[in-house]
């Protein structure tokens, strides 16, 4: 899928003005201007439409990540210089802290249901025999879930394998039990190797 495309629609999903992108790239020590994302943000037929890289398209996720979860030791990892539908979806996955069955309920909001089996596979190593591409269809759905969810307020729909109420509120450590609820474990293996 198009990195200008997803950029825009991260962008209008989460209401992200010039300055807080800005603040974004800051997170992972980029410079940009306000220039360069008027520039990224307007459609492929504007004469000054620029087309975004993958290096700063990965430092944004990355600085997405950060500004959702916090840092892990202060640090962040150096973004891809090749970038897919599978290290995207795998970046949202993490900066918004989605379990299968929240994603499952997104692309279900959205349209386009699939199996946990399905969903599963985009996180695989490549050399997996399992693994298997995220294509556009299932990248934009799931761009389109998080529009309805964290932009139109859509509730999600209880999906079968979702832990219950009462077993999510166990699993919630209380304030004093957690120091710092922000931090963040970084994977060990890039995104796009995630089993």
């Amino acid at each position: 899928m198009d990195n200008n495309d997803v950029l825009r629609r991260l962008r209008y999903s989460f209401e992200l003005d010039d300055s807080t992108m800005i603040k974004l790239f800051e997170h992972c020590e980029k410079a940009v201007t306000r220039t360069e994302i008027s520039a990224w943000l307007k459609r492929d037929d504007d004469p000054d439409f620029v087309a975004i890289n993958n290096a700063d398209m990965a430092t944004f996720l990355n600085g997405f990540i950060v500004s959702k979860r916090g840092k892990q030791n202060g640090k962040t990892p150096a973004p891809e210089t090749k970038l897919n539908n599978n290290i995207i979806f795998a970046k949202l996955k993490i900066a918004l802290n989605l379990q299968s069955h929240d994603m499952l309920a997104l692309l279900t909001i959205a349209g386009l249901p699939i199996s946990k089996h399905e969903l599963s596979a985009f996180f695989r190593k490549n050399s997996h025999k399992h693994y298997r591409t995220c294509k556009d269809q299932i990248l934009r759905h799931f761009l389109k879930g998080i529009q309805m969810k964290y932009h139109d307020g859509v509730e999600l729909p209880e999906m079968p394998d979702a832990p219950s109420p009462s077993a999510a509120k166990k699993a919630v450590k209380k304030p004093s039990e957690n120091k710092n609820p922000r931090t963040f474990q970084w994977p060990k293996k890039p995104p796009e190797q995630v089993d």
